[in-house]
């Protein structure tokens, strides 16, 4: 049999073959070289995200050991270093939506939240948005519960200096944060773990309620103390208050530190 009376037909089915291999081979190596230079292109941004973020974070955690010496000058170009770390990483994967929720991305973005909650709340300023630190909802709450958490190394500083008042704002503070925390009743795979730091808060919040309340209530007896002395003093010419009581806890308490 041939085709139009000029080519057998199993000549014409052989060069169709042909035609079709080599059409074939040729789509699957375009669509593999395609396929390969985006992972060449994902793999680099995810060195250069991966560098990034651990930039970021140590900028946050020296940010926050500046504002624990309230160095508030260094603190400052560290937080601002840190804001740009974190611009300069988004903006390289906002196309990336697997990069930017990879784990190491959002965890470096929390720090970037703890480190500015702790510096507002240190400071009395407003707190910042999410949008302003390039961070989504659950990142954001994350950050705040760590921040929460980082305040008991506020109250225990204050306690040690016998400032036991002046430590009462930042339990308010966590209180407050862990008050919110457990309203968020979500799955984790939606808030990306956030029960777990919940629970964490939790623990340090009531340690350190429990330390500052000791801690107040032996200070209202080295005052009473104190008063009582004096009476004596005045009544019985002794000496009894010249002497100034040592202020309790500070080693029992830094030994809890965070």
């Amino acid at each position: 049999m041939t085709i139009y009376g000029f080519m057998p037909l199993y000549a014409f089915v052989c060069l169709c073959g042909l035609y079709l291999e080599d059409y074939l081979l040729s789509s699957l190596l375009d669509i593999v070289e395609s396929i390969r230079g985006e992972l060449t292109t994902l793999n680099g941004l995810r060195d250069a995200t991966l560098a990034r973020s651990r930039s970021l974070t140590r900028a946050c955690a020296n940010s926050i050991r500046a504002i624990h010496r309230h160095d508030w000058d260094e603190a400052d170009v560290l937080l601002a270093q840190a804001r740009d770390e974190a611009k300069a990483m988004v903006d390289a994967i906002a196309s990336q939506p697997t990069l930017y929720h990879a784990g190491y991305t959002q965890d470096a973005l929390k720090e970037l939240v703890e480190a500015h909650l702790v510096a507002a709340v240190v400071r009395g300023a407003p707190l910042p948005a999410p949008a302003a630190l390039y961070v989504t909802g659950p990142t954001y709450l994350r950050g705040m519960s760590e921040a929460g958490t980082e305040m008991r190394r506020f109250v225990l500083d204050l306690v040690r200096r016998g400032e036991v008042v002046a430590a009462e704002p930042y339990l308010e503070f966590m209180d407050e944060v862990y008050s919110q925390l457990i309203t968020i009743d979500f799955p984790d795979a939606v808030t990306d773990g956030l029960r777990r730091l919940t629970d964490v808060l939790r623990s340090v919040l009531e340690r350190t309620r429990g330390d500052l309340t000791l801690a107040i209530r032996q200070d209202q007896m080295r005052q009473a103390l104190l008063s009582f002395e004096t009476n004596l003093d005045r009544h019985l010419g002794t000496q009894f208050a010249a002497t100034t009581p040592p202020v309790g806890l500070e080693a029992d308490l830094l030994e809890d530190a965070p």
